[in-house]
């Protein structure tokens, strides 16, 4: 990874973005950390950090779907916010990052602030940071329990699906370069996803967004579709792709 990077630098004449994607568990924020701490000037923002507030959440519940209350598929993030932030950054501007926190499941008001002209590399990183959207006619059958129970017409996921196709592009046309941190299946992402609930729980950590064992298996059905869609997808395009085994470590080649 820090070699692809190291390269991409040598040929850039101005600051750099490169997505990381990965599912859930996939250790996206600790290899992205890993990079900011070997490469100087180094920006990270999250996809997570970009989700829409709680109030907004639920206005979008009530609007569009119940289940847009939840955080997680394309709809839920602030996609402007996330084109304003890359944008100065690119642009060397002195901003203030966003930041969300999941324990309360809601924005908190003052991120890290980026000094301005100082970025060289900016790590753009979320579990679907790149994704493509899913043809029409793939979305007609549920897959899950939470689709069969409570989306049985499909409006939610057409919903979403609409906005990775729409405004979702002009955000990840951003990205530079894209890696893919490509989980060995999507029955793998669940184990990942409840042990890292269990670490943030073991931490001590308490709000509305801290959840139980069975409160993660139905909020990861939330993620499952367009997960699935991405390791099918991705993997084919991405300009790095680093295989995992489930252990979280580089499968052998």
């Amino acid at each position: 990874m820090l070699g692809f990077v190291d390269r991409l630098l040598a040929k850039a004449t101005g600051p750099v973005v490169l997505g990381l994607c990965g599912a859930q568990g996939s250790g996206k924020s600790t290899l992205a950390a890993a990079v900011a701490r070997a490469v100087p000037d180094t920006v990270i923002l999250s996809l997570d950090d970009l989700y829409r507030t709680r109030a907004a959440r639920r206005d979008l519940a009530a609007t569009i779907h119940p289940l847009f209350a939840t955080r997680g598929v394309p709809g839920t993030h602030d996609v402007d916010l996330g084109i304003a932030t890359l944008d100065a950054l690119r642009a060397g501007a002195r901003i203030r990052l966003p930041r969300f926190d999941k324990a309360v499941d809601d924005r908190v008001p003052d991120g890290d602030v980026a000094e301005a002209g100082a970025v060289r590399l900016i790590l753009f990183e979320g579990w679907c940071v790149g994704a493509r959207p899913i043809a029409d006619a793939d979305l007609a059958e549920p897959i899950n329990a939470l689709e069969r129970n409570e989306d049985g017409d499909g409006r939610w996921r057409r919903s979403w699906n609409a906005a990775l196709a729409g405004s979702y592009q002009a955000l990840f046309a951003r990205v530079d370069r894209l890696v893919l941190l490509e989980a060995p299946g999507w029955e793998t992402v669940l184990r990942w996803r409840t042990e890292q609930e269990q670490t943030l729980r073991a931490a001590g950590a308490s709000g509305p967004g801290v959840m139980d064992d069975a409160a993660v298996a139905r909020f990861i059905q939330h993620y499952e579709r367009l997960t699935r869609h991405i390791l099918a997808e991705m993997p084919g395009r991405a300009d790095l792709v680093l295989p995992l085994d489930e252990r979280r470590s580089l499968r052998a080649a």
